[in-house]
């Protein structure tokens, strides 16, 4: 079991997961024309909170993450709430290529800082969009490890500029991007720290 699947059955019991993908899915809206033809893929959905706030924007969404019990969570709410536009996906794209689907819209929220290789990633979300289609990113801005704490491997935020010049070197342009929301996270007993999510749009040729 992951870290993600010990997670999952109080991810939506956390006020902040709530508020934070609901400013993420207001800037998407801002910023992306949605229609109802369009099709998207959340990538490392975990409970889907984001896909179910930008659910009734879209056509269809496909909830991807590798996290089986985030899935079982995901799929729990879907079937409750009778989401039919809701398709719940348990699949590694770091590790594999997702065959015979493209998407109008990709996004993911707080969860590249976990991806190991960057720009594989990238290279595979520009396969499975269609011209013209879009990519939303939200995570953090460069910090200074104290967000996760010792022992995280993962990446520690991102600098905006080498991350654009990574999407650049796949198809996409127009890229803008702008801090979307404020996290507090307590990382000591006396001390609260402030850290930064942007969200970087861009557009596939």
């Amino acid at each position: 079991m992951n870290e993600f699947d010990s997670k999952a059955a109080e991810w939506d019991k956390n006020p902040m997961h709530w508020a934070r993908s609901e400013a993420i899915a207001n800037e998407i809206r801002k910023i992306i024309p949605l229609t109802k033809e369009m099709t998207a893929l959340e990538y490392g959905a975990g409970t889907g909170i984001a896909s179910f706030l930008l659910k009734d924007d879209l056509k269809e969404i496909t909830l991807m993450d590798n996290s089986p019990e985030m899935i079982k969570v995901m799929k729990g709410k879907i079937e409750a709430t009778k989401a039919s536009n809701l398709n719940a996906l348990n699949f590694d794209l770091e590790q594999s290529d997702l065959k015979d689907k493209t998407f109008d819209l990709i996004f993911t929220q707080m969860v590249l800082h976990h991806v190991t290789d960057i720009d594989s990633i990238v290279a595979r979300f520009s396969k499975l969009l269609n011209p013209g289609g879009y990519l939303a990113i939200a995570d953090l801005y460069e910090e200074d490890g104290s967000f996760h704490g010792e022992g995280f491997t993962g990446h520690l935020g991102f600098n905006i500029e080498n991350l654009t010049k990574i999407i650049e070197n796949h198809q996409f342009t127009n890229i803008s991007g702008k801090c979307c929301f404020v996290i507090d996270r307590k990382i000591s007993e006396t001390e609260t720290k402030k850290f930064e999510v942007f969200l970087l749009v861009s557009v596939r040729n």
